[in-house]
């Protein structure tokens, strides 16, 4: 069965300037500020967080179905990902705009400024759950507010189990529809940074928030991850973490994207009913792949070489199916 994943699908237009930032912006002459920086490194890349964990999900050899929208630009992407076999029937166009946009400028300090154009995201809740059939398991990944709120609502409505991964776009919502939200999903999955946010907004503590789910996943970088996991959903005390050691890598070249290949590993072992531990393991293990290559789709592997890599990082024999 087809795993529906709701979210962004973007261009990433990526420059390095090989000096820092801190040696041309005048904090005392911020309010007048006008600045140029030369960047002679540019790359584009395809990004967007439906569309990292689908190319991610498919790899390991699950069955993505990615719906949201785009821009009247989206062909290129398009052909990338019908050359990697990802079914397109819910990525709609919305006519007059652009495909989401990042353009990142990264300092030799590896400080970031970003601008981000939306563009076709915010037509995303012209979407409905109800077009797809045949689902039985979803993600709600970075999109527009209305698009998240609304398909929120739809998988719970349908019955349909999800994980709710706010991300990014966690600060766009109240403390009460973060609420709604936690109520609603079977999973919560946020980075350490996010899980603070979510606690501070909602007024709730991470146990009671690990409580009114099946499981809260907090990503910790480098240090691993931590799956809090309660003993019924919506009932109970969470019970103590398992945590998920980070897989070896030998260089770390990239970090933009390893959330989203995180999140295709615990779909794929969510979809396929395997225990938390090894769940995390393969999240992980996706992880570390991603974060040794440049860009957000680059990676590849074979099932028998990630297999392999699985077992040399933690012990233990799996089988993709």
């Amino acid at each position: 069965m087809p795993t529906l994943i709701t979210g962004s699908f973007a261009y990433d237009t990526i420059m390095v300037f090989h000096d820092r930032f801190k040696n041309h912006i005048l904090p005392e002459h911020a309010h007048i500020l006008n600045v140029s920086f030369l960047v002679p490194d540019l790359r584009r890349e395809f990004g967007g967080c439906a569309g990292n964990i689908a190319y991610n999900l498919k790899l390991l050899g699950g069955d993505p179905l990615p719906m949201g929208t785009v821009g009247g630009d989206f062909a290129p992407y398009r052909a990338w990902l019908e050359k990697n076999r990802i079914d397109l029937t819910h990525v709609t166009e919305a006519p007059g705009t652009f495909t989401a946009q990042a353009f990142v400028t990264t300092d030799r300090d590896n400080n970031q400024i970003t601008a981000f154009h939306p563009g076709a995201m915010a037509h995303a809740h012209r979407n409905r759950i109800s077009d797809a059939a045949g689902i039985d398991f979803g993600i709600i990944a970075p999109d527009g507010r209305e698009a998240m709120i609304e398909h929120a609502a739809q998988l719970k409505a349908a019955g349909i189990p999800f994980i709710f991964d706010p991300g990014q776009g966690l600060p766009m919502f109240t403390g009460a529809e973060l609420n709604a939200f936690i109520d609603q999903a079977t999973y919560i999955v946020v980075n350490d940074y996010e899980s603070e946010l979510l606690r501070e907004k909602t007024g709730r503590d991470l146990e009671q928030i690990a409580a009114r789910v099946e499981a809260l996943v907090i990503t910790r970088g480098a240090d691993g991850a931590d799956i809090y996991a309660a003993p019924a959903a919506g009932t109970g005390t969470a019970r103590d973490a398992v945590h998920i050691d980070a897989a070896r890598i030998d260089q770390a070249r990239d970090p933009t994207g390893c959330g989203d290949a995180f999140r295709a590993g615990l779909l794929y072992g969510l979809v396929h009913r395997l225990d938390w531990r090894t769940c995390g393991q393969i999240a992980s293990l996706m992880g570390g792949i991603k974060a040794e290559q440049h860009g957000t789709q680059n990676h590849r592997f074979s099932k028998a070489e990630f297999e392999a890599m699985y077992r040399d990082n933690f012990g233990a024999a799996l089988r993709l199916a």
